[in-house]
């Protein structure tokens, strides 16, 4: 393989992932495998080999293959850009810790440079490090500024200020989203809260950066005087890839129809861009001249849109063929793309972990790779060539993305083809036209307003295609891919286009012909065996994966980080699922069903929950589990009866009703069987004498449940009240309250967990669900004391994040997120 920078690249990613995920040197792992290589040789020069014999599972051969792409002069490369970096990331990694252990308190020179993002309660902004605490030990670090509403600061401002610093939070929760990995990839550090700032110099940037954000803003404030509110953001995100002014369903709505696409810019937006630019001034200036000015227009594109990935790679490497044309030689695709990526990647090996950036190279590659056969093969079956060349893109780029897909948005539309296929008739016009009216943006030009109409309706005719992911079976929920899985998806696609490729080659190399052979072989020694054989083996083969699929496991049980709120998630030894409360905003800001509990079921494994207790009505308890009542299956819901109608009461009617889930209403002293050995008993409330006072938390379910030698009590948010009355219907046998574990009543209320309740439940381990920095003051310190006193020992949610219990027969195990 004569491809020296697409190797490179290669080793340059495995460096950069050995140093994120196993944050270990390559350089050991370098050397364990030198001493296995060593070994194996030693071991073969010992061993007589039958050269005669045909071997189809022979190590050496595949050797072979391997040795075929990458040669000493390959592996040299891989060894050394790997090893690079590794170091690079390894320091950086060391570099950002030291940072996040900087105290609270600082003070700071520095320059803006964003734009005011106004945010519910604050201002923010980003910050470019010039001295920070009276020293330039950190120069050019950047930070994120939170700021009073009423401060304004505008871009380049000059500013010296003092605050308190927050480093960044690590995922909450198994899978969740990693705030401080995310903004790695920004190169930002943590966030500063304001408390005194003073502006030094209104321009404290280079005249160039200056100019470059006036043309940006200029741009954004024609197309937002121009174009209606519900295109505005869409314009920004078809041409420039700004997708941060688009509403959230809209997005979802693209993504469901698998076109979220047109909102990152692509190689099929700049090949328009180059089409459109060359045919323009072909005629005007001619060929050559053309294609030097179409470079330059693809070079101030990238700058006005601020070099982001996805436009950096795709016009990178429409440069690099508008160049191989310019001196006669061809570009290497492969070679391109692998460059642009490579120098992103060198600027920041964390940008790897971007999404958008996975997308467009994954896809780009699949093209590469799989288009050309994909096209041969639907030659015969599609006589229409513009519908046939949609078509094979449109499968080549799903099937690159779809396990990336799952892995981010656990979600697969059936109508993927579809949309793609209205797609491919009309966005190049789309893109031309968008393109031109950024041009005249940049400028002012009085025809704006006039031209707007021609972006308006080509726009407004993609909004029309987006809207089949409103369509039944637009999302289809899928669990997330295991890593192993995902490597074997594309082991697997390798396999079969490199079959394809042999099966339908006329004329082949030796070793293509030596590949086509060994197929021939593997072919004849399958129909050797014999019928009842290959019966047996996949009858043995689905025996083994049920049974191990069905074996019993441990009980697992989480407690989910929601935030202010309540959620457990449990896993039984039958892998069956149950969720007890879902947790919920009050604010209204933020889908924690949406954002948080089912990405976390589907991370987990599962896309079905067997059942969910409710324990009462409040927003942040039954927020969350109304989303996933609505989004995936569910059996059984349990709920007490209810002493007071709600909001969300009435809406969990509806969604039973649609869905025709089947809906338990309990009463204490009832017993819910799970499975064997596995069940709850109601200990509250008595539908009979249901509280008046704070009627939803004191008249909340109390459960407990049972799994051999282990129990726990979960308790919602009873209050005093309700306690005092539970130890009065149980007191002649406060056994039945001893548990292993408590949920802590009310997230730690001082209303809550008296001391004799405490006392009766007797627990060794305490688990309070609660939001750091909460308003309420949760958990209250008397609680944490009282709960100290016996002995138990204490997990929060807002200190360790999600919180795993593993029981088998007995509490095995306890492990945190943090």
């Amino acid at each position: 393989m004569n491809r020296p920078i697409f190797v490179a690249t290669i080793g340059y990613i495995i460096g950069i992932i050995i140093g994120l995920y196993f944050k270990t040197s390559i350089v050991l792992f370098y050397i364990f495998s030198l001493a296995i290589v060593v070994t194996y040789r030693l071991i073969k020069k010992r061993t007589k080999r039958d050269k005669r014999k045909f071997k189809i599972f022979s190590i050496s051969r595949y050797v072979r293959y391997i040795k075929l792409f990458f040669n000493s002069k390959n592996l040299i490369l891989i060894i050394l850009f790997s090893i690079i970096s590794n170091s690079i990331v390894l320091i950086k990694n060391q570099k950002y810790i030291k940072f996040y252990s900087i105290q609270e308190e600082i003070e700071i020179i520095g320059v803006i440079i964003s734009d005011k993002e106004s945010k519910d309660f604050k201002n923010e902004y980003t910050i470019k490090v010039i001295e920070l605490n009276k020293s330039k030990k950190h120069e050019n670090i950047k930070l994120y500024l939170k700021t009073d509403k009423k401060i304004d600061l505008e871009y380049g401002n000059k500013v010296k200020l003092k605050g308190k610093y927050k480093a960044p939070q690590s995922a909450r929760n198994y899978g969740g989203f990693d705030y401080k990995e995310y903004l790695k990839q920004l190169e930002i550090y943590g966030t500063v809260i304001l408390s005194q700032v003073d502006v030094l110099e209104k321009n404290g940037l280079d005249s160039l950066s200056l100019e470059i954000h006036n043309i940006q803003n200029r741009i954004k404030a024609n197309a937002r005087k121009n174009l209606s509110k519900d295109i505005y953001p869409l314009y920004l995100g078809l041409i420039l890839g700004d997708t941060s002014y688009i509403e959230e369903d809209v997005e979802e709505h693209f993504r469901n129809s698998n076109m979220s696409h047109v909102l990152a810019i692509s190689g099929m937006h700049i090949s328009i861009i180059i089409m459109g630019c060359c045919r323009l001034f072909n005629k005007i200036i001619g060929k050559r001249k053309s294609k030097i000015i179409t470079i330059c227009i693809l070079v101030m594109y990238m700058i006005i849109t601020g070099f982001s990935s996805s436009i950096f790679r795709a016009s990178f490497m429409g440069i690099m063929v508008l160049i191989g044309d310019l001196i006669h030689r061809k570009s290497d695709t492969l070679n391109s793309i692998s460059l642009s990526l490579l120098i992103i990647l060198i600027i920041n090996p964390y940008f790897i972990t971007n999404i958008g950036l996975q997308f467009s190279y994954i896809a780009t590659i699949g093209i590469i790779i799989l288009n050309k056969n994909i096209l041969v093969f639907l030659e015969k079956r599609i006589k229409n060539k513009k519908v046939r060349e949609v078509v094979s893109i449109s499968i080549s780029a799903q099937i690159s993305i779809i396990p990336i897909s799952l892995f981010h948005f656990n979600t697969f539309s059936i109508y993927f083809l579809i949309s793609n296929l209205l797609l491919g008739f009309i966005i190049g016009p789309i893109i031309i036209i968008c393109f031109i009216f950024l041009i005249f943006s940049m400028f002012n030009f009085n025809i704006l307003p006039f031209f707007s109409m021609f972006v308006e309706v080509p726009i407004y005719l993609i909004t029309l295609i987006s809207n089949l992911g409103f369509l039944p079976l637009s999302k289809i929920y899928i669990r997330t891919p295991k890593v192993y899985e995902i490597i074997c998806y594309y082991f697997l696609i390798v396999i079969l286009n490199l079959i394809y490729i042999v099966k339908n080659a006329k004329n082949g190399s030796a070793s293509v012909l030596r590949f086509k052979y060994t197929l021939e072989v593997i072919k004849y020694k399958f129909k050797c065996i014999r019928q009842k054989t290959k019966i047996l083996v996949l009858i043995g083969v689905i025996i083994f994966t049920t049974l191990f699929k069905i074996m019993p496991q441990s009980l697992r049980i989480h407690f989910v980080d929601v935030g202010q709120g309540d959620c457990c998630f449990i896993e039984t030894p039958s892998n069956k699922t149950i969720l007890i409360d879902g947790g919920g905003s009050e604010t209204g800001n933020f889908n924690i069903g949406k954002k948080t509990l089912i990405p976390y079921i589907l991370d987990r494994g599962y896309t079905k929950i067997d059942y969910i207790f409710v324990s009462h009505f409040d927003t942040d308890h039954v927020e969350g589990l109304l989303t996933v009542m609505e989004e995936l299956n569910v059996s059984n819901v349990i709920i007490a009866k209810q002493g007071k109608l709600s909001e969300n009461y009435e809406k969990f009617k509806e969604i039973v009703n649609k869905k025709k889930i089947k809906t338990i209403v309990v009463n204490k002293s009832e017993r819910i069987s799970i499975e064997n050995d596995l069940y709850f008993d109601i200990l509250w409330p008595d539908s009979a004498k249901l509280i008046g006072e704070n009627v939803l938390n004191n008249n909340s379910m109390v459960c407990k449940l049972y799994y051999h030698g282990f129990s726990m009590l979960f308790t919602g948010d009873i209050e005093e009240i309700a306690e005092k009355q539970i130890l009065e219907e149980y007191r002649n046998n406060l056994n039945i309250l001893n548990s292993t574990v408590l949920k802590v009543g009310h997230h730690g209320s001082k209303t809550s967990s008296t001391e004799d309740f405490i006392k009766a439940v007797k627990a060794k381990v305490a688990v309070i669900g609660v939001g750091k920095d909460n308003k309420f003051g949760h958990p209250n310190d008397d609680v944490i004391e009282r709960l100290e006193k016996i002995g138990a020992k204490i997990y929060r949610t807002d200190e360790k994040g999600e919180i795993f219990l593993e029981i088998k027969e007995k509490l095995k195990t306890i492990n945190t997120c943090n």
